[in-house]
């Protein structure tokens, strides 16, 4: 006598259609890392109210994502209220907490602490400077091959 299944197709079809059709419970898909990663990032006032609870949900199921979410905020504030003198504060609540991530920001921020506090504090910015650098790098790269150092000179002369 062979092994297998002794029954019919049909039993085995019924079986499988009966599964197929029977009501499963709604569950709710976790929202994705990036759309967290948005809800985090931005600041809280502007999250529409449905956002604000799902982030409440998140946070509440996972003590990690609670804890970079404040980390997160409390350095906002910083950047945009000019709080540098909050830095070593901030530094060291974020050693207390068991994120690696941060830790490795951290130690970033700590190998230029001066620089990192004079740039939360101070009203002066290096944007236009690094703007013109970008623009000139990418006129090089556009007049690579094409021409000499002349012709070069005279396209960022120009351009501004």
């Amino acid at each position: 006598m062979p092994l297998g299944y002794r029954g019919s197709y049909q039993r085995v079809r019924a079986y499988l259609h009966k599964k197929r059709t029977s009501p499963r419970p709604v569950v709710a898909r976790p929202p994705s890392p990036r759309t967290v990663a948005g809800w985090i990032l931005r600041r809280p006032e502007t999250l529409p109210e449905t956002e604000q609870l799902l982030l409440k949900t998140v946070r509440t199921h996972c003590p990690e994502i609670d804890a970079l979410t404040r980390h997160v905020r409390a350095f906002a504030v910083m950047l945009t209220e000019r709080q540098g003198e909050r830095l070593p504060d901030w530094l060291a609540a974020v050693r207390q907490d068991d994120l690696p991530s941060l830790h490795t920001l951290a130690a970033g921020i700590d190998r230029d602490r001066d620089a990192v506090i004079a740039g939360l504090t101070l009203p002066w910015s290096s944007g236009a400077v690094e703007g013109h650098v970008n623009r000139i790098k990418m006129l090089k790269r556009q007049m690579y091959g094409r021409a000499g150092f002349n012709l070069l000179r005279k396209r960022v002369l120009l351009a501004s």
